[in-house]
């Protein structure tokens, strides 16, 4: 039989070959079929669910609802961020709770949101700002201590991100009120020279006002604020 194919065209004997081994051939076919139907699946139903995700998130967060639809609390939210969990809109319903939460003076419930956000998307574009959340937190519930290490974690990692000029100004706040002044003097004039909106103008702010108490602590050459100018001397 070995011989008999040994002669025939390559064609018959890839067909003789197939014929030989048509149960194992067929198995992997069918093997190779069906993983990628499952892998083809798999990805639309995660494209799937994330448009599902991302359509309940705009539900409940659209303007103009009607008294019969959900509005976007952070129950609603939360609820988005447990039923459509690992999807981007969950993770966006997830800090945007936390937000809600702070707003409403609940700084414990806000804190733990932002860092369960942390724990599931760690590795988010947002997750700077669920960090700068934790730290807010701290410091709104008084653990100034932890609060002075959160953001000093944020402005070390974080220093090219847009949650650093928040947590400067945090810290510097911080430092005057434990009269580390020239660390809050340092925050200040840093964040009041940069491009940061109303973050350096509030910073320009505090540093006039701690110029105002502390003249000592003024840049060398520079008057206190509100000083009479130098009169010049007349022979």
């Amino acid at each position: 039989m070995e011989s008999d194919v040994a002669q025939l065209s390559i064609a018959d004997r890839l067909l003789a070959w197939f014929e030989m081994h048509r149960k194992p051939v067929l198995r992997g076919s069918i093997v190779v079929v069906v993983l990628g139907v499952g892998i083809g699946f798999f990805i639309w139903q995660q494209n799937d669910r994330q448009a599902r995700a991302s359509e309940a998130l705009s539900r409940i967060t659209s303007v103009g609802l009607t008294a019969t639809e959900l509005s976007a609390t952070p129950g609603a939210l939360l609820k988005v961020a447990t039923e459509y969990r690992k999807t981007d809109a969950a993770a966006r319903a997830l800090l945007l709770a936390g937000g809600d939460l702070y707003a409403q003076g609940k700084y414990a419930e806000a804190e733990a949101q932002f860092g369960r956000f942390l724990r599931e998307y760690r590795d988010s574009p947002f997750a700077d700002q669920a960090l700068l959340g934790v730290a807010a937190c701290l410091d709104a519930r008084g653990k100034t201590p932890e609060a002075i290490v959160a953001y000093n974690d944020i402005v070390q990692h974080h220093s090219t991100d847009n949650v650093a000029p928040p947590a400067k100004l945090a810290l510097a706040w911080l430092y005057e009120k434990q009269a580390k002044l020239e660390q809050a003097r340092d925050f200040y004039l840093e964040l009041s020279r940069g491009p940061y909106g109303s973050i350096s103008s509030e910073a320009g702010i505090h540093l006039e006002a701690l110029f105002a108490k502390h003249p000592e602590l003024l840049p060398s050459g520079r008057a206190a604020p509100g000083a009479p100018a130098p009169v010049p001397f007349e022979r």
